[in-house]
């Protein structure tokens, strides 16, 4: 059996991504040429809450796009019928030529889910800048590779989980650790 403590709940959620917003504004220097590219399945949901905060703030729209790094993960396996893993797509309004990609996910962690969306993203045109934006950071990095915008740092041990629920999907917002007993 395992234990779960609350990190975030939906209020305290709420904040961070206020928080985040902000700061990607800030460092911006306003909203021209930013598009966020949330990364399935919380990623995407995410990033859209962002896109909201920040056209709240700012009254400026940012497009959302979508990245499915399913294959482009360097740890995939195939089952024993060797299919391939269901590929959803990717779903960007705008061309990434010359914008600033803000990669948007709910958990940083290895590095590896990051790596893979640089690539994904490279395939699509050549970005004038990539940054990372994760809801957290629970450190373990397998790849150096760094959140530029992080709602909570949550340090864990490698045995705990993560969990993240998104209303859109979940039916509610919080962040939770799972321990392994």
């Amino acid at each position: 059996m395992s234990n779960v403590v609350s990190i975030l709940d939906d209020k305290a959620l709420g904040r961070a991504l206020t928080r985040m917003s902000y700061e990607i504004i800030e460092r911006n220097k306003g909203t021209e040429d930013l598009l966020l590219a949330g990364i399935k399945t919380r990623g995407v949901f995410i990033a859209r809450r962002l896109a909201e905060k920040i056209q709240e703030i700012e009254g400026a729209h940012v497009p959302v796009g979508e990245l499915d790094i399913t294959l482009y993960r360097d740890d995939r396996h195939f089952n024993d019928d060797r299919e391939e893993p269901e590929v959803k797509g990717q779903d960007f309004p705008v061309d990434v030529q010359g914008k600033v990609v803000i990669l948007v996910d709910d958990v940083i962690f290895t590095g590896r889910t990051i790596r893979a969306a640089m690539d994904a993203v490279i395939d699509l045109g050549r970005p004038e800048k990539i940054m990372v934006a994760s809801l957290t950071d629970r450190g373990h990095r397998e790849i150096p590779i760094k959140a530029d915008f992080v709602g909570k740092n949550i340090p864990t041990s490698k045995k705990e989980r993560v969990k993240v629920s998104m209303t859109e999907c979940d039916g509610r917002d919080a962040v939770e650790i799972i321990k392994a007993n």
